[in-house]
């Protein structure tokens, strides 16, 4: 009982004695305003919260209504400066490598690899990212990948019919995309069983790792997908010594003249994984809400349906898409932009600073970790009017699709670590919604909704109705065939 009572009041002693450290420390360093919460876990459990909603913006909202658009708070176990403006966050990804470094929690890259392109630093992530982005280029896409998109969606399409959950087929074909990209495989029983396998990686990526109690994790990071793929190295590396090279990713990591080699296998397969990672979950999510936020806003339909029919119209029906034919889809392109301000895939980026950092007035010490919000910045009023409302029509511009200030617009993030796959990621979704507003139509299933925690997506993988336009026209032929010849009948019945 005299412990119970010692407790009760120390502890508010405690907390008086914390505010008072870090208040003094603030106007000391001059930190941004702030407020670091409970003791050990800050604010971490008002973060979570808000994201598991279906409108996490108050989290933001209230701390810059109060404290302004750079503030101070402590999540996921250490003090963070939040930014919601953008040219802060231009400066945090500006100065990627000289006063900020990559900073993610143990659970990822222990499930990544310490070998993966997101938790590369320096030269080396240099190099590797230059390397990626010579096989993700406009050219390499209109000479090489397009095709081979085209024909992979097309695929994937043929075998819809009746109920469909989006999520699910939008994530085989984005699988798809990447394993063709990254090492030349087309869809078959291998890469479905590795799909599967994969599943547990992505579901160990967003665990905390927790040895007793998270299964998920454990199970994900003994999973069979690195051994899978270290097979794969292993292989390719024999067939290139032998002078057997293909023209994918992995042929590039091989390769000792054309700026590869040099990679063990451990490093390749991190690699590998982590391109996977990128490429599985980030375009799935937006090919599937860019249809649900068409599907809610008939009139952007009615006109992204007509631009594509006008490209149809123009082709065979089986055809393939052509980088002219993409080249076509100014709406398309205003359509994928909010489906990525809206969706806000990438809400933003942890970097920790290796300096004291200056910053609009503040300074961040030396080892603090800093959170970019991209999400804070797309969904203010003061940069896109009516914010949280889904308006293709905003983008555009005169002569095209316009282009917001720099800052504002980041769903791909900037910089050294600007995403690598943008270019193949925007393709992608383009001819995802071509081949399906001009071969389908199709209606809700039932009523879904966002969730942003731990990542973005729909609560139920967004079931829809599928109908192929083909089979309508069959059935409506098939019933006029059998109303003439009911006619006929009835005809030839009365002369008789």
């Amino acid at each position: 009982m005299e412990l119970f009572v010692t407790f009760c009041f120390a502890f508010p002693l405690v907390l008086l004695l914390l505010h008072l450290v870090h208040t003094a420390r603030r106007r000391k360093l001059r930190l941004p305003p702030g407020n670091y919460g409970l003791p050990f876990i800050g604010e971490t459990l008002q973060l979570i919260s808000a994201y598991k909603t279906e409108n996490p913006e108050p989290f933001m909202d209230e701390r810059v209504g109060r404290f302004g658009p750079i503030f101070t708070t402590h999540v996921f176990g250490e003090a963070t400066v939040f930014s919601a403006d953008p040219e802060a966050n231009r400066f945090i990804l500006q100065n990627e490598g000289k006063l900020f470094e990559s900073s993610y929690p143990s659970s990822i890259s222990n499930l990544l690899g310490k070998h993966s392109l997101l938790l590369m630093k320096g030269s080396l992530h240099k190099r590797m990212h230059s390397l990626t982005m010579s096989f993700a280029n406009s050219s390499i896409i209109k000479d090489h990948l397009l095709v081979d998109i085209d024909r992979l969606i097309r695929l994937n399409l043929d075998s819809w019919t009746g109920h469909v959950f989006l999520m699910d087929e939008a994530k085989k074909i984005t699988f798809a995309l990447t394993m063709k990209q990254l090492m030349s495989y087309d869809p078959c029983d291998w890469t479905e069983s590795l799909r599967k396998e994969y599943l547990l990686v992505i579901e160990g990526f967003f665990t905390i790792p927790l040895p007793f109690f998270s299964t998920t994790y454990n199970t994900a990071i003994k999973g069979k997908v690195v051994e899978a793929l270290r097979l794969v190295v292993r292989k390719r590396r024999e067939e290139s010594e032998r002078g057997d090279r293909k023209n994918d990713m992995l042929g590039a990591l091989l390769d000792e003249e054309g700026g590869g080699g040099g990679f063990s296998d451990e490093e390749i397969v991190d690699f590998l994984v982590a391109l996977l990672v990128a490429g599985y979950e980030t375009t799935s999510t937006i090919m599937t809400l860019a249809v649900k936020f068409l599907t809610e806003n008939p009139l952007a339909l009615g006109q992204l349906k007509e631009e594509q029919e006008r490209i149809r119209a123009k082709k065979g029906e089986l055809e393939a898409l052509t980088w002219s034919d993409y080249k076509s889809m100014p709406f398309t392109q205003c359509v994928v932009n909010e489906s990525l301000r809206v969706g806000n895939i990438i809400g933003g980026i942890f970097r920790r600073t290796t300096a004291d950092v200056h910053l609009r007035g503040y300074v961040i010490p030396k080892g603090w970790k800093v959170f970019a919000s991209f999400r804070a910045v797309h969904m203010n009023d003061d940069h896109f009017k009516d914010a949280r409302t889904f308006n293709p029509w905003r983008w555009q511009g005169d002569g095209g699709v316009a282009c917001p200030p720099p800052g504002v617009f980041t769903p791909f993030g900037g910089g050294q670590r600007l995403c690598p796959g943008y270019e193949i990621a925007r393709v992608s979704i383009s001819v995802f919604l071509h081949h399906l507003v001009t071969q389908f139509s199709w209606t809700p299933a039932e009523e879904d909704k966002l969730l942003f925690f731990p990542t973005t997506r729909t609560q139920k993988k967004y079931p829809i109705y599928v109908e192929k336009y083909s089979e309508m026209r069959h059935v409506k032929s098939k019933e006029r065939i059998v109303k003439e010849e009911e006619e006929d009948g009835s005809k030839n019945f009365g002369v008789l």
